[in-house]
């Protein structure tokens, strides 16, 4: 279970700021306690059950049940059950932790993929991003949030997509000013 808390802090940052997640915590061993352990070495799979809890430095995971499924290159496919499963990690350089919700999660670490679906809903501080289903894409950087899960039949009222954002506070009076970031607007040349 190499690469679980990786995974995670990746799809977190994605809707609640740029930085990722603690990668002290990528080193660190992953422990996984459950009441229950099938490993089916004959099929490459192992499977949690029963209050499953897996902790890798600050990452913590729990789910009802997880299954991880090994290749033949050692790639292993990864996914958890809950109501809901839940994770937690320390964002990188700061002292935030991000939070995630869903029914089900997915990781494919072979394609740095991770998949929530059902009430799928991440948060870091008081930003927040929820919809049906939840996707990100760790080598292209990309997240694709719907109020659908794929191959789901359409709803007269689907889910929508919800993303919160509290502004940052601004410094007290008598503070000094933000350091301009350097970007300045150039006129349009184009004739009127």
């Amino acid at each position: 279970m190499r690469r679980i808390a990786p995974s995670l802090a990746a799809l977190l940052a994605l809707g609640c700021g740029s930085a990722l997640a603690e990668r002290a915590d990528r080193e660190k061993e992953i422990v996984v306690g459950a009441d229950h352990l099938l490993a089916d070495d004959a099929n490459r799979t192992s499977t949690f059950e029963g209050s499953v809890v897996v902790t890798q430095g600050t990452m913590r995971m729990t789910a009802n049940k997880v299954t991880v499924k090994e290749d033949a290159d050692r790639h292993k496919f990864y996914v958890a059950y809950g109501t809901p499963v839940t994770f937690r990690q320390k964002r990188d350089k700061v002292d935030e932790w991000i939070e995630g919700f869903a029914e089900r999660a997915e990781f494919d670490d072979l394609n740095d993929m991770l998949k929530l679906y059902s009430r799928a809903r991440v948060k870091s501080n008081q930003n927040e991003i929820t919809g049906e289903f939840i996707s990100y894409d760790m080598n292209k950087e990309l997240a694709d949030v719907t109020g659908a899960a794929p191959g789901a039949q359409p709803t007269p009222n689907p889910q929508r997509v919800k993303m919160t954002i509290v502004p940052q506070k601004k410094p007290p009076a008598g503070a000094a000013p933000a350091k301009d970031p350097g970007i300045t607007l150039k006129p349009d040349a184009s004739p009127q």
